[in-house]
């Protein structure tokens, strides 16, 4: 699982249609509907929240927002849109390592878009608009 704290604008089509199906699974494990994944470190930053619903329900609008601008037909009744005003931090480190991380997926997936992105500076990596960008490393609950 790979909830991404970079913006989805960044993510090729099979990214973000793989990065929606993620987040739906996460709904469902804090929703307490699936027995897998409960520990799953990617849910740490969703958890550590006073509302961890209203929050995965809010990154997943995020997502459709992409998606419907892109023409997709995402299904918008997967989630409900609260509107928070609050953010969950994130550090500029772990923006720094995934989208490190995406250029290398991108490179053999996707070519022209990883040409594209590489070009990016790197300090000017925006973030899915649910998390507000702290100062840091990589965050303790990333893998590898």
């Amino acid at each position: 699982m790979r909830l991404w704290s970079i913006s989805p604008k960044y993510l090729d089509t099979k990214g973000l249609v793989a990065l929606w199906r993620e987040a739906l699974l996460a709904k469902k494990v804090l929703e307490g509907k699936t027995k897998g994944y409960k520990n799953h470190p990617q849910l740490i930053r969703f958890k550590n929240t006073k509302e961890p619903l209203k929050f995965i329900n809010q990154y997943l609008y995020y997502i459709f927002l992409e998606a419907k601008n892109r023409g997709y037909k995402f299904d918008k009744t997967k989630f409900k849109n609260f509107k928070l005003k609050e953010q969950i931090s994130v550090t500029d480190g772990q923006l720094l390592f995934e989208f490190k991380h995406l250029l290398r997926k991108l490179k053999k997936r996707n070519p022209v878009l990883y040409q594209k992105l590489k070009k990016f500076n790197l300090k000017q990596i925006e973030s899915n608009k649910l998390f507000k960008v702290i100062n840091g490393g990589k965050e303790i609950w990333e893998k590898g």
